[in-house]
């Protein structure tokens, strides 16, 4: 794979979300898209306003709707009030090849407890979700007696598959940072994780924290695309770049990108941020989907069609 021809491919790009007031730390971002049978792409994303506590101020997951892949139109809303819920963070929207029904998933801080992943009853139709059903699906442990043991305190913004009949999640972890866990289930109700420890973990440029943001099956294995940040940074919780990983079997992962992040925001400001990116096969092309920085410290959701095969 040719890293820099890559990298050169998301100079251009089509809008498909803005915040919805054009001021710093408001931002529409967060996307998953799936497509259904008939060929329509459907997106759910975050809505976030700028007025709330940090972490507490995505305000709506939004579900919008397309033909092409690019442009969206808005089709329905779930308000965080109608959960109720202080806040949501990057939802996961797909749609099941056997039935035709869509799952949604969500996460936020679940019931004045912890961030846990959300998921609403099934729906014949995204506009037919409804808030009142979500309920938590993943929820980190009991602390253990041994406060120096490995315990995730928190898991939020899931990037959901299904891959030969099992359910897959790879989240970020919470565990003195954030870090990379996979989970898998029969159902995509009851979940296990594969192991205690991150798959992917801290370092190189993405020591701060390492985030998983998509998985795109390849002829031989999958690509994982990752998120980080590094101490060095300014304001690095919120200032995070995209990399690439590679696996076999969600063990482990060989890291593509180890000495600098491959995609940043071409529209930086105090922020460079490119991140909860969302990327998938269709029509002959890879479609991408993105939460990217303005010059104003607002974010939008870009989408690219790269006419490409890896």
């Amino acid at each position: 794979m040719n890293l820099n021809a890559l990298r050169a491919l998301f100079d251009d790009y089509h809008v498909v979300l803005e915040p919805d007031r054009d001021v710093p730390e408001w931002w529409a971002g967060a996307p998953s898209v799936c497509r259904d049978a008939n060929g329509a792409f459907w997106m759910a994303c975050r809505m976030r306003e700028g007025d709330s506590p940090r972490g507490l101020r995505g305000y709506e997951i939004r579900i919008l709707r397309s033909e092409n892949g690019t442009s969206f139109e808005h089709v329905h809303s779930i308000p965080r009030e109608q959960v109720p819920i202080p806040g949501f963070e990057r939802p996961a929207i797909l749609c099941s090849r056997d039935t035709g029904s869509f799952s949604l998933f969500g996460c936020g801080p679940w019931d004045g407890g912890p961030w846990s992943i959300l998921r609403f009853d099934d729906a014949s139709d995204p506009t037919r979700f409804v808030p009142s059903t979500c309920r938590p699906v993943i929820q980190p442990a009991p602390p253990p007696e041994d406060p120096r043991a490995n315990h995730v305190t928190g898991f939020k913004d899931p990037f959901i598959f299904v891959s030969g009949g099992v359910w897959h999640c790879l989240t970020i972890g919470v565990f003195r940072a954030e870090r990379t866990y996979h989970l898998t289930s029969p159902d995509g109700w009851n979940w296990a994780m594969t192991s205690p420890d991150p798959v992917f973990d801290l370092g190189g440029w993405h020591s701060f924290c390492t985030r998983p943001a998509a998985v795109l099956p390849m002829a031989i294995g999958h690509l994982m695309v990752y998120e980080g940040a590094n101490p060095a940074w300014y304001d690095p919780v919120y200032n995070i770049a995209t990399g690439l990983a590679w696996t076999a079997d969600f063990a482990s992962f060989t890291d593509l990108t180890p000495d600098g992040p491959i995609l940043t925001s071409t529209t930086p400001g105090a922020y460079m941020t490119w991140r909860y990116s969302h990327w998938m096969w269709a029509d002959g092309a890879l479609f991408v989907y993105a939460e990217v920085a303005r010059p104003n410290a607002t974010n939008e959701i870009r989408a690219w069609r790269l006419p490409l095969q890896f």
